[in-house]
């Protein structure tokens, strides 16, 4: 007991101890820890690292107590397999990790600066296109069709483009009634859509490993919002139990919306892509003329 109570007035009072002067770079790195650790804490809580997590802060305590009450063994154990635990731990978490750094790479500042695969103008799509869309899904709700509709925005979809069938056709109603009719050969998948154009079908996807979604949810709504997870995408589902239609976005899945609701939301999709595009042709258009001056 004497050597914990040592313990904790050598170190934490060094902790808590606030340095002499506090100097601006000082508060700009207390903010940075405090963003990118709120961040982390909100990553890991949706995420089966979790569990994960509190057995490792189990064990983080328990070299702790090991090191104050002098456990020469156990601290040169934990001392020589540090660096084949810290490659452990990025194995265990690998998956986990890979969504985190893919959602930070489309997201907010990162995504204005990065955007060299950006599809820009070919990622528009007209209002004929999202007419038809939010026709074909709510007609295949009252008769209890399943589908999955990936609409892609800034961030390609290629390597879930490659595993389906290329399909490019222009959207329509029919079109994709027809792909997600029972007993057919292209019904099984997703569906993804760039611009007014259907690129591919039968395509898989990701599935969300959330803790917020409900158990009752199948493999198809847990595809869609995967998918959102880790792109800017808008996903519409079609729930074949149900014949709800839902969209995810970002990882939020909003669930038994009205032809109105879906809509508004596509409506703003479109606006949003439609701005993006445009600044991107003003600012070809000016590297072009000032490459001629």
């Amino acid at each position: 007991m004497d050597g914990l109570i040592s313990w904790m007035r050598v170190h934490l009072i060094e902790w808590i101890t606030p340095p002499k002067t506090i100097q601006v770079i000082d508060v700009i790195q207390v903010i940075l820890i405090a963003y990118f650790v709120y961040h982390l804490i909100i990553w890991v809580r949706d995420t089966r690292a979790y569990s994960l997590l509190r057995g490792i802060l189990l064990i983080i305590v328990f070299i702790i107590v090991a090191n104050v009450l002098g456990m020469e063994v156990i601290v040169w154990l934990v001392t020589n397999l540090g660096v084949a635990a810290f490659t452990a731990l990025i194995i265990i978490f690998q998956p986990e990790l890979r969504k985190g750094l893919e959602r930070m790479g489309h997201r907010g500042m990162l995504a204005s600066i990065f955007q060299g695969r950006s599809s820009g103008d070919n990622n528009r799509f007209s209002d004929h296109t999202l007419n038809e869309i939010v026709r074909a899904c709510f007609d295949m709700g009252e008769v209890r069709t399943g589908a999955l509709i990936v609409i892609e925005r800034n961030v390609r979809l290629e390597e879930f483009v490659q595993t389906g069938i290329p399909i490019d056709a222009i959207v329509s109603g029919q079109l994709l009634i027809n792909i997600f009719e029972k007993n057919t050969p292209l019904h099984d998948g997703a569906v993804i859509v760039r611009g007014n154009r259907v690129t591919a079908a039968t395509c898989y996807l990701p599935l969300s490993d959330s803790m917020e979604l409900s158990k009752s949810l199948g493999t198809r709504h847990r595809a869609g919002v995967g998918i959102s997870e880790i792109s800017d995408s808008c996903t519409i589902i079609v729930s074949e139990e149900t014949g709800e239609v839902s969209y995810a976005v970002e990882g939020v899945l909003h669930t038994d919306v009205t032809p109105a609701e879906l809509k508004e939301r596509l409506h703003e999709i479109q606006k949003l892509v439609n701005i993006r595009g445009r600044e991107k042709g003003r600012n070809a258009k000016k590297n072009t003329e000032n490459n001629q001056k």
